[in-house]
C-alpha cells in the first residue's frame, strides 16, 4: 500500500513508502519491494504513476548489453501520472497536474535548447549514471540501500521523482524534424516495432509514395500495412542486395551490443547521409504535446501499438513477452489505491 505525508504542493513532506519493481542484477527477475521515495528537491516533482510502458531500451539496459551495470535499479521511462508534490523553484506544475515523463528533458535556457538546432538539452540530456540530474544522487532507497534510477525517470514504481524539465503537460504543434520526409519520396524502415511503425505513420503523413518495411518477423507484415507500409521485405527470404542510389539513413533506438558505426567514405561521396536521432529530433516539452492533439483528433494510431495490458504485479511477464518478441508495447497499470 502507498502512503504519503505531503503537507502541500509547495512544501513537500516526508518520505513516501510504496511498491516498486527492483532489479537486483543483470537479467534477474524484478522483485516487488517496499521502497522509500524521497521528497522532491528544488526544481523537481514527485509523481504518482498511473500507467507506464515497457520499452526495448529498458530490456537492453536490464540485460546490461549496452550500458554500465548499475544495480539495484528501477527501470521504466515512459509513464503517465499525477503530480503529488513539487519542490522549491517549481512554477510550471502544481499538485494534481496530469503529466507525461520524459527520458530527455528540456531546460529551455541552455545553448542547445535555445539554438533551434538540437533537442538534446545540455542540462537534462540522457542520464546514464543512474542518478538525478541536479545533485547526482538517488531518490530511492530499499532496506536502507540506495537504488539507481533509469533515465532519471524510473517509472516502475508507484511513485517517482523527476526533474520538472523531464515532465510535460499537454500543448501544441510540431513538425517531423529529423528525416524531413518529402512528398513523393521513398522511405525504408528497418525493424517494425513501435518505433518503426511510428516512423511509417510519420512518413505517410508527410506524403511518402512508397514506404518499405523490413523485418525478419513475417507476422508483422499485415499490421505494418495498417500503419502505412506499402511494401514488406523479409531479408531472410531474398538473396539480392536491395540498397542503391543516394539518400539519408536515420539511426533510432539503442544498440543491443556494439555501439560503434563504421562506413567507407566513398559511400558518402555518392550523396548518402547518415544521421542520428534521439526522441525523433523533437524538443520534448515544446513538441510532444502535439502528438497528444493528433491522437485525440484520430490523425495518428497509438492504441493499435499496444498489444498487451498488464497489472503492475505482472511486470516480469511484460519483460518475458518483450524478450520473446511477442509484443509491440505492453502498458503496465498501477493499482488504483490512493
Amino acid at each position: 500500500m502507498s502512503s504519503a505525508t505531503t503537507t502541500s504542493s509547495k512544501n513537500p513532506g516526508g518520505i513516501i513508502k510504496c511498491k516498486a519493481a527492483v532489479a537486483w542484477g543483470a537479467g534477474e527477475a524484478m522483485v516487488m519491494e517496499e521502497v522509500e521515495v524521497s521528497p522532491p528537491q528544488p526544481s523537481e516533482i514527485r509523481i504518482k504513476v498511473v500507467s507506464t510502458s515497457l520499452c526495448r531500451s529498458d530490456v537492453t539496459a536490464w540485460l546490461s548489453q549496452a550500458q554500465p551495470s548499475l544495480f539495484p535499479r528501477i527501470f521504466g521511462h515512459e509513464a503517465s501520472g499525477i503530480v503529488e508534490s513539487v519542490g522549491e523553484q517549481v512554477t510550471e506544475f502544481v499538485e494534481g497536474d496530469h503529466v507525461l515523463t520524459l527520458f530527455i528533458g528540456e531546460c529551455m535556457s541552455c545553448r542547445h535548447c535555445v539554438s533551434g538546432r538540437s533537442n538534446i538539452c545540455q542540462q537534462l540530456g540522457l542520464e546514464r549514471k543512474g542518478v538525478m540530474h541536479s545533485d547526482q544522487k538517488t531518490r530511492f532507497f530499499v532496506k536502507g540501500k540506495p537504488v539507481y534510477h533509469y533515465c532519471a525517470v524510473s517509472s516502475f514504481s508507484e511513485y517517482t521523482v523527476v526533474h520538472s524539465g523531464c515532465a510535460v503537460k499537454i500543448s501544441k504543434v510540431a513538425p517531423w524534424n529529423v528525416a524531413n520526409v518529402s512528398k513523393g519520396s521513398t522511405v525504408a524502415i528497418f525493424g517494425l516495432g513501435t518505433v518503426g511503425l511510428s516512423v511509417a505513420q510519420g512518413a505517410k503523413i508527410r506524403g511518402a509514395s512508397r514506404i518499405i518495411g523490413v523485418d525478419t518477423n513475417p507476422e508483422k507484415s499485415e499490421k505494418a500495412k495498417a500503419f502505412g507500409v506499402t511494401d514488406f521485405i523479409n531479408p531472410n527470404d531474398i538473396d539480392e542486395t536491395v540498397q542503391q542510389g543516394w539518400g539519408m539513413t536515420v539511426t533510432l533506438g539503442v544498440p543491443k551490443t556494439k555501439p560503434e558505426v563504421t562506413g567507407h567514405y566513398g559511400l558518402f561521396l555518392t550523396g548518402r547521409t547518415l544521421k542520428g536521432s534521439l526522441f525523433g529530433g523533437w524538443k520534448p516539452k515544446s513538441d510532444l504535446p502535439s502528438l497528444i492533439d493528433m491522437y485525440l483528433k484520430e490523425e495518428i494510431k497509438m492504441d493499435e501499438l499496444i498489444t498487451h495490458n498488464l497489472p503492475f504485479t505482472d511486470i516480469n511477464k511484460a519483460f518475458d513477452l518483450m524478450v520473446a518478441g511477442k509484443c509491440l508495447r505492453c502498458v503496465i497499470h498501477m493499482p488504483n489505491e490512493a
